[in-house]
């Protein structure tokens, strides 16, 4: 079956086809926190009475990961780094998910922070790490659908059956890696990479786009001027403390641009390169899709994950496909104990043989990107090996149902998978809708 291809704006950060041909119902999704709910898979670290770390399940409504962070770590009065999470969740949400905190149990009770509920309270000896997830359960309602009554129904049924027929859904890296209301992190990865840290700086700063609140569509025009303004710092929004940080530092420091990138949480450091490369997958899946090649059954040349502990593809060490081994690899594909992986290439990932290989080889050589660009000396927090990742999908107890202005679609994905490109599927709508 051909792709459907995208129209929207997803195709500028590599989202350039849907598996399913339905029409689409169009919509939106997170018009309130509850329409977006999220709970955490976890892998429990097992409990030890009187252990360094205290666990706990935090429950959380519309609240950004780094300044949910930032700001547990004020009311607790302690440094960040004492606080562990194992992944980041959407924003606009009510999601519960495990949280480590460095300190004895009785001091969770000073958290008095609104739209934060805390629970099941432990003690253990290791903390929570990033990773340190299985996957996450949705339940997301869609609201302010294009289609209505019988047609929606039956536009939700046929694009079900569509991905129920290869049990999953193009493996694309979601809007929320690159913002939905500002799609520049990969931009700015993009930069650091290239070593022009000074550029990305200003992209992450001085950017505006059409989605967001006027206050700091006017803060970031004002650091597009040449002169600037010296008292600007004191009208900038609340969303913007990140942005606050770097003019900050570059107002003792000029100039020194890389400096101000590493006064950022090290996550969201991090989170700048891991987006480029997100980017770059996006478009190698994009391409493989065009060519008609399949994504849930292996070719000669793939490179394929085989499944670990917890259902979780290891990405460490791929499976090349041969003529000699593809029966084998594809009855493993075939029930899930495999997946077709593509790269996201950093200093020491592998390209895949084949078609495949021709794909990535293509797509990093229309970067002018070379290994060692993926060692970045002056942030080491953006330095990154590279890895492969799954291109097809999978999910765990899919479900329909007609409701209040819509419909809700829940599901189980494992770690590192977004709900945003299974979603899309179903809706086909604007970027800024999800």
């Amino acid at each position: 079956m051909a792709p459907s291809p995208c129209n929207t704006a997803e195709k500028d950060i590599g989202l350039e086809f849907y598996h399913s041909e339905s029409h689409g119902t169009g919509g939106r999704i997170k018009a309130h926190a509850e329409d977006f709910m999220v709970d955490e898979i976890s892998d429990l670290p097992p409990a030890k009475e009187g252990g360094r770390y205290t666990i706990a399940t935090i429950t959380t409504r519309n609240w950004e990961m780094n300044r949910l962070v930032k700001q547990l770590a004020s009311a607790l009065r302690v440094s960040r780094n004492r606080i562990g999470f194992a992944g980041t969740k959407d924003k606009r949400a009510i999601t519960s998910q495990l949280m480590s905190f460095e300190m004895a149990p009785e001091a969770l009770d000073s958290i008095e922070l609104n739209d934060i509920w805390v629970s099941d309270v432990y003690q253990a000896a290791r903390p929570i790490k990033i990773g340190d997830l299985i996957g996450n359960r949705f339940s997301v309602h869609v609201r302010e659908c294009e289609l209505k009554d019988d047609e929606l129904a039956y536009d939700i049924a046929s694009c079900k059956e569509s991905l129920d027929a290869v049990g999953g859904f193009p493996n694309y890296f979601g809007v929320q890696r690159f913002g939905v209301t500002r799609p520049i992190t990969h931009l700015v990865g993009k930069s650091i990479v290239a070593g022009e840290f000074k550029e990305a700086v200003v992209t992450y700063l001085a950017h505006p786009s059409e989605y967001e609140s006027p206050e700091s569509k006017a803060c970031r025009l004002e650091l597009l001027q040449p002169d600037g303004r010296d008292d600007l710092l004191s009208e900038f929004p609340r969303s913007m403390n990140f942005e606050k940080t770097l003019v900050e530092h570059l107002a003792r420091r000029p100039e020194d641009y890389a400096g101000a990138l590493r006064q950022l949480p090290d996550n969201l450091q991090m989170m700048f390169v891991h987006a480029y490369q997100s980017y770059i997958f996006n478009r190698i899946l994009s391409e493989r899709m065009r060519r008609g090649m399949p994504i849930h059954e292996p070719i000669e040349g793939d490179l394929v994950l085989t499944i670990g502990d917890k259902r979780v593809p290891i990405h460490e060490r791929p499976i090349e496909v041969t003529a000699a081994n593809i029966d084998l690899v594809a009855d493993q594909v075939r029930i899930g104990k495999a997946f077709v992986s593509g790269i996201l290439f950093g200093s020491e990932s592998r390209f895949a043989d084949g078609e495949m290989g021709e794909i990535e080889r293509k797509a990093v050589e229309n970067e002018g990107l070379k290994p060692e660009d993926f060692v970045v000396p002056e942030m080491q927090r953006c330095s990154s090996r590279g890895s492969r990742r799954e291109i097809h999908c999978s999910y765990e107890s899919l479900r329909t149902e007609l409701a209040d202005e819509g419909y809700v679609v829940s599901f189980s994905l494992t770690k590192g998978n977004y709900a945003t490109c299974l979603l899309r599927e179903f809706m086909k709508a604007d970027m800024k809708n999800y």
